[in-house]
């Protein structure tokens, strides 16, 4: 369990999107960083087609006219957002890729993947779940994350059936279900739930490790 304590970043990979599409000139930062977080709220809240530019000005103490300074447009944020939230997700599977044991992989990215969509619950709903409101060619950008990520999982699934240590019947549909229930977190997950974003983690450990069928 030591291998799993390293993957608990998760936090830290939430804040760095914030931080990252609040760059620019450092006087702007914090003006960007407010209309970020406004926008992540309300999408959050009300949805991407619930929420229109006043939502977003009224949260971040700022005029309509002064978004379209920092933002061409609240899709722009949407992809942007969604954009580094699934990056995030791709360096998570392939940091645990390069962990030795399939066993100990699989761990570490279900405990970051897990812990960071409990930490991070109201920015992961708006990464997972408005993806339909996307342009064409940034949905397509998405879709090829995604993809990459869910070649990933089923990479580190194969590799434990390889050596023995997992057996699963049907790997694309294990590597489905681990994300599955990862992603899932960030729509039921609140501070009052009955576990930490660390218990989670770990107990959604013990859930893969049935469903891969890890031995010993």
């Amino acid at each position: 369990m030591g291998a799993v304590t390293n993957a608990g970043t998760a936090a830290a990979l939430g804040e760095a999107i914030l931080a990252e599409l609040a760059g620019g000139h450092e006087e702007a930062k914090p003006t960007r960083s407010a209309i970020v977080g406004a926008a992540v709220e309300s999408f959050a809240d009300r949805g991407f087609h619930g929420t229109n530019l006043k939502h977003i000005a009224q949260g971040s103490g700022l005029s309509t006219a002064a978004l379209y300074v920092h933002f061409a447009s609240k899709e722009e944020l949407l992809f942007a957002l969604s954009r580094r939230g699934h990056e995030i997700a791709l360096d998570m599977v392939t940091a645990a890729a390069g962990v030795a044991d399939a066993v100990t992989a699989a761990r570490v990215f279900v405990y970051a993947f897990t812990r960071w969509h409990a930490e991070q619950r109201t920015l992961a709903r708006v990464v997972q779940y408005e993806l339909g409101a996307l342009r064409a060619e940034h949905a397509d950008v998405i879709t090829d994350l995604r993809r990459d990520t869910e070649k990933s999982v089923r990479g580190l699934v194969e590799r434990g059936v390889g050596s023995g240590d997992f057996v699963v019947p049907d790997v694309r549909g294990a590597a489905a279900a681990i994300l599955s229930l990862g992603i899932d977190v960030a729509r039921w997950y609140t501070p009052h739930s009955p576990w930490t974003p660390h218990e989670l983690g770990v107990l959604y450990i013990e859930f893969a490790s049935r469903l891969l069928g890890v031995r010993g």
